[in-house]
């Protein structure tokens, strides 16, 4: 097999050739490394060749073994928000530059190869080869991928542009085809926003169904980790080996079964409800978003399923609850970075809380302080009732209108950003602007339900436009069913930005 059409395979057709031995998973993963390091989007903060190629021929010895799955030698990056012993964890911020962590996060373990490490947590892992990290707002806090220390992510499809976040660098990575797949973490949109803007798949679990041990934390009930690919099939692989439960290490992690994803995929569509917010198709949605909603809509109606009007009345509120709820488990989380036992310290402190002050002061960025005083603000004394309590109150309501949906409808449809990628430096100087934007995957995200994002077609400027469906609890087979049936009958999902 020539080389040059291997950054052009999807997770599932690298499969196929690994198990077919047409190619190695070596040679892959020099391929990989060679357009990663070429790369000048931004989107690597780091690459290990070394470990890399290690865990490439442990690879490759195993399935010369008969053993491994599906998934064995087959390429990956991690967003650099989950802890990894072979690559240094910056969380996109300058107060844990250098940082290495001495375990795995148990998404990177249950991905990654088998005897990658010396000891016992590195068994049982779907063989996959970890190229690097990659590049996201720091601390995952942000829309555009324009809030990490060490620099922007540009849009491959036209780079003065944002690729979305806070998981830009994976989607980026993706849709320049460095790497077939990558992992992300969703706290307000955080998969499917930048899935959307980059032209690729991407989903969040049910919250509670992947585990979070090891995955650096914004807002503790919020966040959930999920895969990023381009095609529903190479998220639903990847799904399958990443869930599972976790007790031991994330008392977050619900005790509910893995499951194989990929068996319903290819079911049919017909007589599937698919439920269509009002809200979400307002006046506040561009017409080129419109349009191309609106082609893969009527896909999905060719293919059985039918449209069903319905309501969630409290989606304008979704914006103020989770930017009080976020904020305040934010400021709890990030407590803990103080200069004292790891992360950043100010050099020649006057007394300990002049080293605090300086060493939070330096080590974290602008949109992350912000976060932070906001979120202190809310949950101080006096204010913990008026604003926090409220937000959680309001967050029950929206988690109950969406169960009023679901007895109408199977899945719901909708935008995920009311607009395409905007421009990079667009809203620096109006943050409230990026949080608008997160309008239409924040009322999932507080539900704790999961959503999905799939190509949908092209707006202005030739710009990636995604359709979001969310399902109901653990209805993650249907999301990729419902995605992966689409994508039989469109082909928005195999173009590729001009040049790659």
């Amino acid at each position: 097999m020539s080389t040059h059409a291997l950054h052009d395979m999807t997770v599932a057709e690298l499969s196929t050739a690994l198990a077919q031995k047409s190619v190695s998973a070596v040679e892959i993963t020099q391929h990989l490394l060679a357009r990663a390091q070429a790369d000048t989007s931004g989107s690597f903060l780091n690459l290990n060749a070394e470990a890399a190629l290690a865990q490439a021929r442990r690879a490759d010895a195993r399935r010369a073994a008969g053993q491994g799955g599906a998934l064995e030698g087959v390429p990956l990056a991690h967003k650099d928000i989950f802890v990894t012993r072979d690559f240094p964890t910056t969380a996109g911020s300058k107060m844990l530059q250098g940082y290495r962590s001495p375990f795995d996060a148990t998404v990177v373990r249950r991905l990654g190869v088998e005897g990658a490490q010396d000891d016992a947590q590195a068994s049982g892992g779907a063989g996959m080869v970890c190229l690097g990290k990659l590049n996201c707002d720091e601390f995952a806090m942000g829309s555009g991928n324009e809030n990490s220390a060490y620099g922007p992510v540009r849009n491959p499809w036209d780079a003065t542009r944002v690729p979305g976040g806070s998981s830009g660098g994976s989607a980026a990575a993706i849709a320049a085809r460095l790497v077939p797949a990558a992992t992300g973490t969703d706290t307000g949109g955080s998969i499917r926003q930048p899935a959307g803007f980059c032209g690729i798949t991407g989903i969040k679990p049910t919250y509670g169904r992947a585990s979070r041990y090891g995955m650096i934390a914004y807002a503790s009930s919020l966040d959930q980790a999920g895969p990023m690919a381009r095609t529903a099939e190479d998220c639903a692989l990847l799904l399958s080996a990443m869930c599972g439960p976790d007790p031991d290490r994330d008392s977050t992690s619900l005790d509910v079964p893995a499951e194989d994803f990929t068996r319903h995929l290819a079911d049919p569509l017909e007589g599937l409800r698919i439920g269509i917010p009002a809200e979400f198709f307002g006046p506040g949605l561009a017409d080129d978003v419109r349009a191309a909603l609106e082609t893969a809509l009527s896909a999905l109606e060719k293919l059985g399923a039918q449209r069903v009007p319905i309501h969630l009345p409290l989606t304008e509120l979704a914006i103020p609850a989770y930017y009080i709820i976020a904020p305040a488990e934010a400021s709890s989380n990030l407590s803990r970075f103080d200069g004292v036992k790891f992360g950043h310290r100010t050099p020649n402190p006057v007394d300990l809380l002049d080293m605090y002050k300086k060493s939070r002061a330096e080590g974290f960025g602008a949109e992350v302080k912000r976060r932070i005083m906001t979120g202190t603000y809310v949950l101080s004394h006096g204010y913990y009732d008026a604003y926090y309590l409220q937000a959680q109150k309001i967050r029950r309501k929206i988690a109950d209108d969406f169960q009023n949906a679901f007895q109408q409808c199977d899945v719901i449809a909708g935008p995920v950003a009311p607009t395409v990628a905007w421009h990079l430096g667009q809203n620096a100087s109006d943050p409230v602007a990026d949080y608008l934007a997160d309008i239409f995957t924040l009322p999932a995200s507080l539900a704790g339900l999961p959503g999905l994002c799939t190509p949908a077609g092209f707006g202005a400027g030739g710009m990636p436009v995604g359709l979001q469906l969310i399902g109901n609890y653990f209805a993650e087979a249907r999301l990729l069913n419902v995605a992966h049936r689409l994508q039989q009958v469109t082909d928005a999902h195999t173009r590729k930005p001009q040049g790659v």
